[in-house]
């Protein structure tokens, strides 16, 4: 246990030698997580969420607190183990002291683990653990989660016999043990303020009233930029090993409805989908460069002001900005919001988000309707500039539901203040961030690959029969998207596009694969070509281009995230008028786009 940005989850990582995320703000672990030891394999450990008290106010310190109240009579556990911020002891000691109460009553060990102790290093600055061991009874022993130093301690300590503790804080109320931490750590913690000087020189540049502002823009702009610069050779890579794989693949393959499928299904539906892979890789690096350094809690607190505007919170910036990567870890962290109606707002912001599975179609389609070239000099591009502005679009559109919503329902909730900690700056380990990012990537393929490859055979399997692809036209496919296409007529879209749409209610990244089939069917008698330039051959409008990006930033269309929603705010209605909802909204959106398009053009 620990209060959040202890370091916690990554002392969790090195114990067990899982890959657990970690980062350098509050609200990151939101649920529990289990891991065996490496040192002691008979023994699992457990991580809950950072908690500042055992009087719980947001969703995830409740999990934590509710956790840790039945493991004190759990009677499989056989050690505590209470992490501290050696940089912020008082903080940390408040809680600890709460533990240690707890700990003694139920007749559990409990050790504490005085952690960053590599930070207090560096800057000579000193903890006196053995003076506090003995003020609190309890073993205490300085470790770092980021150099590995003191961790032979920690294991040696846990292997070793506990007998009965005692305390003299058994009988204490919370009143008292406040003012005891504040003792604690003024007796033993590190003298003097440098660290808060360090961090105060920063505050004063990224928490500037002006300097402050122009500082998130631009990093902001950075972010979305980079997909497109940073990802351009990766993704030129990948799609020059799926083109060469499927040239000397495809040939060798002697039965003709195979050799189609190969050709058509595999590498035109799912190779179109992996070419747009490290678009997902450095999204997450990116993020993750931002939580880990100290950044996303200070961008938090700068959105506060604009997004109470909105009937929002600063914390909501968080989970919405984790929302770029996936809505689901984002609809977890939203449980660090102290505010149930805030916490609300934030889940119907978050499938609004441009997440990771809508990147593949948005780089799709900037790509065949937006040029290539740059400005000033090459250090503004078009194309990232475009994304910019649909990533942009989508998050816009979930704070004006929000502020919609917020002004027309009324409040049945208690609000809390706003109180937000900032945690200390620091450099990013690159190391778990490279890990982190492969990781989401290979998640992001194997969970999406399945249904890509399945929507991919179903798609592949009626636009190829009756007439094994000789007409797309006249293939089942070819019927049934003629039945579907007044629907999508209003958006300049004929039935190859409807389809894939329709498809892609089971997950938004099927676009892209579904597209890849039919344009696969269609061309099979020409050489392979990317499925950009299929899109600028088929002659689509620039109108209906945009009304395409319009829709895919809107329409909600992701099963999981309709489950995660129903699940974590305990309503299945909400998941059903959000579908019904954002539908409606980006269809109607995506036709005045379409119009309004036409007629500037």
């Amino acid at each position: 246990m620990g209060s959040p940005n202890s370091g916690k989850s990554m002392l969790f990582n090195r114990l067990t030698g899982l890959h657990h995320k970690v980062a350098n703000f509050p609200g990151i672990t939101v649920d529990v997580s289990v891991g065996r030891m490496q040192a002691m394999p008979d023994f699992d450990l457990v991580d809950f969420p950072g908690t500042y008290s055992l009087q719980a106010i947001s969703a995830d310190e409740k999990v934590a607190v509710e956790n840790f109240e039945r493991a004190l009579v759990d009677p499989n556990v056989v050690q505590v183990l209470c992490v501290i911020d050696a940089t912020r002891l008082e903080k940390s000691l408040y809680f600890t002291l709460q533990v240690i109460r707890e700990c003694v009553r139920h007749g559990k060990p409990v050790s504490v683990l005085a952690n960053m102790i590599d930070v207090l290093d560096t800057h000579k600055l000193s903890l006196d653990t053995q003076g506090l061991s003995a003020a609190l009874q309890t073993p205490v022993m300085p470790t770092s989660a980021r150099s590995g130093k003191g961790l032979e301690a920690v294991i040696n300590e846990l292997k070793a016999d506990h007998a009965g503790m005692s305390s003299a804080y058994v009988e204490l109320p919370d009143e008292q043990l406040r003012a005891k931490a504040h003792e604690l750590a003024h007796r033993f913690g590190p003298k003097g303020d440098v660290l808060i000087r360090n961090q105060t020189r920063l505050d004063s540049i990224f928490l500037h009233s002006v300097i402050g502002g122009v500082a998130f823009f631009f990093i902001m702009y950075l972010l979305f930029q980079s997909i497109f610069t940073w990802s351009a050779p990766l993704m030129d890579a990948v799609e020059y090993v799926l083109s060469t794989m499927a040239d000397w693949i495809v040939p060798l393959i002697s039965n003709q409805v195979a050799r189609d499928f190969t050709s058509d299904a595999l590498f035109g539906g799912i190779g179109a989908f992996l070419v747009f892979v490290p678009q997902i890789f450095v999204l997450t690096f990116i993020i993750g460069l931002l939580e880990d350094s100290g950044y996303m809690a200070r961008a938090a607190l700068i959105c506060h002001k604009p997004l109470r505007l909105f009937g929002l919170t600063g914390k909501s910036f968080i989970p919405m900005l984790s929302g770029v990567a996936c809505a689901i870890p984002a609809i977890y962290a939203a449980r660090a919001i102290d505010s149930p109606r805030k916490r609300l707002l934030t889940y119907m912001a978050i499938p609004l988000m441009p997440c990771s599975a809508r990147l593949p179609v948005y780089t799709l389609l900037i790509a065949a309707f937006i040029p290539a070239g740059t400005a000033l000099g090459g250090l503004l591009g078009w194309q990232g500039m475009a994304m910019f502005a649909i990533y942009f679009f989508g998050m816009f559109c979930g704070l004006l539901v929000t502020a919609l919503v917020s002004r027309t329902s009324k409040d049945h909730y208690n609000d809390l203040p706003f109180v937000l900690e900032l945690p200390p700056y620091r450099l990013p380990s690159m190391r778990p961030l490279l890990r982190n990012s492969w990781n989401r990537s290979k998640h992001f393929v194997t969970k999406a690959g399945k249904i890509i490859f399945a929507v991919t055979v179903v798609i592949w399997i009626l636009g190829y029969f009756p007439n094994y692809g000789t007409d797309l036209g006249a293939s089942w496919l070819g019927y049934m998207g003629h039945i579907i296409e007044p629907l999508f007529a209003p958006l300049g879209l004929d039935w190859r596009y409807g389809v894939a749409i329709l498809s892609s209610f089971l997950a938004r990244e099927v676009f892209v694969g579904t597209l890849g089939t039919i344009f696969g069917i269609e061309s099979a008698d020409e050489h392979m070509a990317p499925l950009v330039q299929h899109i600028q051959n088929s002659d689509l409008a620039l109108g209906s281009g945009i009304a395409l990006l319009v829709f895919f930033a809107i329409a909600l269309q992701c099963v999981s995230t309709l489950a995660i929603l129903a699940k974590e705010s305990q309503s299945n209605s909400l998941g059903i008028k959000l579908f019904v909802g954002y539908f409606l909204f980006a269809y109607v959106a995506a036709i005045m786009a379409y119009q309004l398009t036409n007629f500037l053009t």
